[in-house]
């Protein structure tokens, strides 16, 4: 698929579009090749005023004028009106986009979800398109059941989508057995306010809500298959630690890693180097060249050196190493707004178009 193949850019609603999630997701659409804004929606408080007046706009560029000026709609479909098909971005809360994305889906839209509302549900897509592209046959589970005209696919937690996206070659190559994850979580992954001040500045909190369990659970289910339309996990154990750290952007992960064949680090980093996905994903515009960077420096990936390689589409990685208790360890780093959230979920919908999911 490319741009040339489109016809007309293919309406785009951002729900939760005055958050910051949402408001990524304007920035990155503004512009787009293939999807145009037609529409913002949000809570009961923001309905109704203009989003320029509703949205503490967090972002250092600036609040795109077009988007400035319209009117922000309640969370119901019948309110956002556009075309069909259109795609709906989700940058809702967990407990509203429950309710509020099945009912966009089954009025046509195809929601592109960076909630974790519907991670887990058994025929909705939990999709990274270099990772696991065969998932996408979960729709005709989920239309044939739901009877929906519109779809929902889901992108995963920001942390794990790094972790997946390291992973998946060593574990094509070498079988992926066991993972211990310590991930270094910065602020910005809270969403805004997110985290005070005087709780971070100099500090590092060793929990985050729910997010151990995230990272376990969704990179089973990413680097898993599907077989007679239903989703199989993939049968690894991950043991996953999270902090909060006092950085903007940018979550770092250390990983050791057992395998059934043991790689030496030259060919871990060599296998890494060389991963990129199936070619239409290769194609989309948001898509990096490589999704992977291995660094030789012994002190790299670094999020204020390498947060912004392929526009934050792609994870570095360094420090591949033996490991004395599993086989091998290494560390990460993933662009937490960019490919782990917002990015990510236009990424998604990009492949629905290539895929023809979405015309």
């Amino acid at each position: 698929m490319t741009e040339a193949k489109l016809s007309a850019k293919i309406p785009a609603v951002v729900l939760g579009a005055t958050g910051a999630v949402g408001q990524r997701l304007v920035s990155l659409l503004v512009g787009h090749p293939w999807f145009k804004v037609v529409g913002v929606a949000a809570s009961e408080r923001s309905a109704g005023r203009s989003f320029a007046d509703a949205c503490h706009w967090v972002l250092s560029d600036a609040l795109p004028g077009a988007v400035a000026r319209m009117m922000i709609a309640p969370l119901d479909p019948d309110a956002v009106r556009c075309e069909r098909p259109a795609v709906a971005f989700s940058a809702l809360p967990a407990e509203v986009a429950r309710q509020t994305e099945p009912a966009f889906a089954e009025a046509g839209f195809a929601v592109c979800s960076n909630a974790s509302a519907h991670r887990e549900t058994a025929d909705v897509p939990l999709l990274i398109p270099e990772v696991n592209p065969d998932h996408l046959a979960l729709l005709d589970v989920q239309r044939a059941e739901r009877g929906w005209p519109g779809l929902l696919v889901t992108n995963p937690n920001c942390s794990t989508t790094g972790i997946a996206l390291a992973v998946k070659a060593l574990d094509e190559a070498f079988g992926l057995r066991q993972a211990v994850v310590c991930t270094l979580q910065a602020v910005s992954g809270a969403g805004y306010p997110g985290v005070a001040s005087l709780d971070i500045l100099g500090n590092v909190i060793p929990w985050i809500p729910t997010e151990e369990t995230k990272i376990e659970r969704e990179t089973r289910i990413l680097l898993g298959r599907v077989k007679d339309g239903r989703r199989v996990d993939a049968d690894i154990v991950v043991s996953a630690h999270a902090h909060r750290v006092p950085v903007v952007d940018g979550h770092t992960f250390a990983v050791s890693l057992g395998f059934d064949q043991t790689p030496s680090p030259q060919e871990a980093g060599r296998v890494l180097g060389a991963f990129c996905g199936v070619d239409s994903v290769r194609r989309l515009p948001s898509a990096p060249v490589r999704p992977v960077r291995v660094f030789e420096d012994v002190d790299r990936p670094q999020p204020r050196l390498d947060l912004a390689g392929e526009g934050g589409m792609r994870v570095g990685i360094g420090r591949i190493r033996p490991c004395p208790l599993l086989d091998l360890r290494m560390v990460g780093l993933v662009h937490n707004t960019q490919r782990g959230a917002a990015a990510g979920a236009i990424l998604n919908a990009e492949f629905l178009v290539a895929e023809g999911w979405l015309r």
